[in-house]
């Protein structure tokens, strides 16, 4: 069994890659600042069902005081919390000097395409200092095994169809895209350098149980649901390589596994669905599961974003033997499943 460091296990994919993980019989340290990106409380509840605790939860209302309350709760022999955040070095030199690591999964980052632009020095401190400080910490304490989420964003409006790991991915239109693809290239130096053995992940549009509230599908459900105008951007004919949670969660696990039995790597793998779904036909998949109508409010196309987006997966299906297997309705139906669940 293993110690695995996952930044970001509070949150969507990392409190999924957690419960995996803790299932398998590994221990997880999670490094996680419960940033005010979205509701804490949500985060709370994603650290709790990770560990399988389905218990109430007593909310206090104060952030500080629920956290507090939260650490204390989860603390266990094979799980740890620590709400630090990842550009306090000295913070998480703390941490990787007090448990023997096997392998970081870098999964914390500030989201977003829209937000970034109105944000982009915050996006740069966290998103490429705080993952330089991890490697920084990797060299001093000899953690050789890395793996980092990455993102389709690094594509850009990229005019070859399905985007590979090879394309040029030198013009990003969003300061997130453009921190993911500085990480990827400061990735390798820190590779180069001290061999750290590493995987950048460049995830595509994942949804499913946990996803944010902010993200399309989530937001749109809940909108529909509640018989409120969904915000319809553009024509409709832009498109997404939807990937389900149990596909990335299973894209990631194997990225571990690879980078812990082998040397001398650095590679860059696609995860995603390899197949696109227009907005139009995203909205009415939704519909057609809550037996609802939405109701649009046209609007204009949005700056950064990108037209469409899709995988090329040969290099992860040949490398790491990745399989995705849910299809969009499938995946729409259980997303649906779960939303009731968290409604009820």
């Amino acid at each position: 069994m293993s110690t695995y460091l996952i930044t970001g296990a509070s949150g969507f994919i990392g409190s999924h890659l957690a419960e995996t993980l803790l299932k398998e019989g590994n221990t997880v340290i999670n490094v996680d600042n419960f940033h005010d990106f979205y509701d804490y409380k949500i985060k709370i509840r994603n650290t709790l069902n990770s560990i399988s605790d389905n218990s109430d939860f007593a909310f206090t209302g104060d952030k500080k005081t629920d956290l507090e309350a939260l650490e204390k709760r989860v603390k266990a022999q094979n799980y740890s919390l620590y709400t630090t955040d990842i550009r306090d070095i000295n913070e998480l030199d703390k941490i990787v000097d007090s448990h023997k690591i096997d392998c970081i999964i870098h999964l914390a980052a500030l989201a977003g395409v829209r937000p970034s632009i109105e944000k982009p020095i915050e996006y740069e401190e966290v998103n490429i200092k705080g993952t330089m400080n991890l490697w920084q910490l990797c060299n001093k304490y000899n953690v050789k095994k890395f793996v980092c989420a990455s993102s389709s964003s690094v594509y850009g409006n990229n005019e070859k169809v399905p985007f590979a790991e090879t394309d040029v991915v030198d013009f990003a239109i969003s300061p997130y895209a453009a921190t993911k693809k500085a990480t990827e290239i400061i990735g390798h130096v820190y590779h180069s350098l001290y061999n750290i053995d590493m995987i950048q992940l460049r995830f595509f549009t994942v949804y499913g149980p946990r996803q944010r509230p902010d993200l399309a599908i989530h937001k749109f459900t809940n909108l529909i649901y509640n018989n409120q105008e969904i915000p319809f951007f553009g024509d409709g004919t832009t498109a997404r390589d939807y990937t389900y949670i149990d596909d990335i969660i299973d894209g990631v696990t194997k990225s571990i596994k690879y980078v812990e039995n082998n040397s001398n790597v650095y590679e860059i793998l696609n995860l995603g669905e390899s197949e696109t779904i227009t907005l139009s036909e995203m909205v009415s998949t939704i519909e057609n599961t809550l037996g609802k109508e939405a109701k649009k409010n046209m609007l204009p196309m949005q700056p950064g974003d990108v037209l469409k987006t899709n995988a090329q997966i040969d290099k992860a299906k040949e490398l790491i033997g990745y399989n995705p297997k849910t299809s969009f309705k499938d995946g729409i139906k259980k997303f649906v499943e779960w939303y009731y669940s968290i409604k009820s």
